[in-house]
């Protein structure tokens, strides 16, 4: 039997796997910039907060992937949203650090000068700041977006589906057409995720510099 014949006879598994997996990314990604800007935001306002809560997002992520979607279990159980908790909370360094640092990169006479205009605190963040730092928030989206399609794959060890089924099923029975039939499909999702948002970000920037 050829990859192609294998692909042939297992193709609506392979699709079912690939859509649960792009399913659990596009939600943890959803979640993770939501709260990744939100405390990113938060902790540029309130300085004492940035490198408390940036080493804490730092050292979770240095936690492996495989522990930290074990230790899910006694606390969340096992599924998709345990599995959606612990990719949240694997993108926070990349989100949080870049949203602060892209923030605090904004020129203090711009600020001064959006102040002088009379715009206020609300306005400043989100017609000054927000945009100028809009590419590097972007680049850790993107980071976040890569990692994400990566790592689901382990959330398979605890019963979220996706494609790390096919990969860890693959090591199991050493079938090596079923370890690629996961594999592929991770590589092309995670370039493809890169490069849609690459083309979201030229998008956004063409629009705010019209």
């Amino acid at each position: 039997m050829t990859f192609a014949e294998y692909v042939r006879e297992n193709r609506d598994t392979i699709v079912h796997l690939f859509v649960q997996h792009v399913n659990i990314t596009v939600k943890a990604v959803f979640f993770s910039i939501i709260v990744g800007v939100l405390i990113g935001v938060l902790i540029s306002k309130y300085e004492k907060l940035a490198w408390p809560v940036i080493n804490v997002a730092n050292v979770i992520y240095t936690i492996p992937s495989l522990a930290l979607f074990a230790l899910m279990i006694p606390i969340l159980g096992i599924g998709k949203f345990p599995a959606i908790v612990a990719l949240v909370l694997y993108n926070q360094i990349v989100l949080v650090r870049n949203t602060y640092v892209g923030i605090k990169g904004v020129e203090s006479a711009v600020l001064e000068s959006a102040v002088g205009m009379g715009m206020s605190p609300a306005q400043v963040l989100f017609r000054v700041q927000l945009p100028l730092a809009f590419p590097v928030i972007m680049a850790g989206i993107r980071t976040a977006a890569v990692i994400t399609v990566a790592t689901a794959t382990i959330a398979a060890t605890i019963g979220a589906g996706g494609l790390g089924l096919l990969i860890f099923g693959g090591i199991s029975s050493l079938s090596t057409f079923q370890i690629l039939a996961g594999a592929i499909p991770t590589m092309i999702l995670a370039n493809a995720a890169d490069w849609l948002l690459y083309g979201v970000e030229v998008l956004v920037q063409r629009k705010w510099g019209s």
